[in-house]
């Protein structure tokens, strides 16, 4: 069900969301989006869609200047209604496509880590999450892992969206089952757990910072969670 009323009709309301692999921060977040009627921005595509585009020009996702300079001049889109989830992008827009599915094939997922902790490469897509929030004015909700304390620190509502490592592993492991993807569960942890530790080395995504609430969902269902996260919200903006 969806609210009924919009909270805060006419100023804005950014709710960041923080998490680690397989916490349920992105549908949660684009559930949360949908019911309160605002814009959704999942970051995570952006670095994705960056780490494909290297891929398909030969761009060593190693090589930092270059994944550096190519996070400055390559073409990205996404479509911020919840209910969309469209992401094109590309060396330039001419030569853009929709890579909504692309974005989440193994070999990317194997490959966006080295573009997430490229400091070049991330000054940049940030700038660009920003700006995306003010594109919507400022009414959006924002999911990735440095939202609450890089992107959108002054954020009206911050949340760290988090669960236990084998909650986090099993739901993992049911979407990819779900999109047809086969891995073991040996493959599923690496993949999960490789890359929190990864990432870990250049944002804490997964303390909650002072002023962000935590919410474990670890023995929540998904509408438990998308509830807890909604309640956060009523009783921080009101309504």
């Amino acid at each position: 069900m969806s609210e009924s009323v919009p909270l805060r009709i006419g100023k804005s309301l950014v709710i960041a969301i923080d998490g680690p692999s397989g916490s349920g921060k992105s549908s949660v977040a684009r559930e949360t989006a949908h019911r309160l009627g605002l814009a959704y921005q999942d970051t995570g595509a952006m670095y994705r869609a960056l780490a494909l585009v290297c891929l398909e020009n030969g761009v060593e996702v190693h090589n930092q200047a270059a994944v550096e300079a190519l996070a400055k001049r390559f073409y990205f889109e996404q479509w911020f209604d919840p209910g969309v989830g469209m992401v094109a992008a590309g060396l330039d827009q001419e030569r853009a496509l929709d890579v909504t599915d692309e974005i989440r094939e193994p070999r990317v997922s194997e490959a966006v880590s080295a573009v997430a902790t490229n400091l070049g490469a991330r000054t940049e897509l940030i700038r660009r999450q920003r700006a995306a929030i003010e594109s919507v004015r400022s009414r959006m909700v924002v999911e990735g892992r440095d939202i609450t304390t890089v992107v959108a620190p002054q954020a009206e509502v911050r949340l760290l969206l988090t669960a236990s490592e084998a909650a986090r592993l099993a739901r993992r492991g049911a979407q990819l089952a779900a999109s047809g993807e086969s891995q073991t569960a040996e493959q599923v942890a690496a993949q999960v757990l490789a890359r929190d530790a990864k990432d870990a080395t250049v944002v804490e995504f997964q303390r909650a910072a002072d002023g962000v609430v935590t919410i474990d969902s670890s023995d929540l269902d998904f509408e438990q969670t998308v509830q807890a996260v909604l309640r956060l919200v009523r009783e921080t903006v009101g309504g």
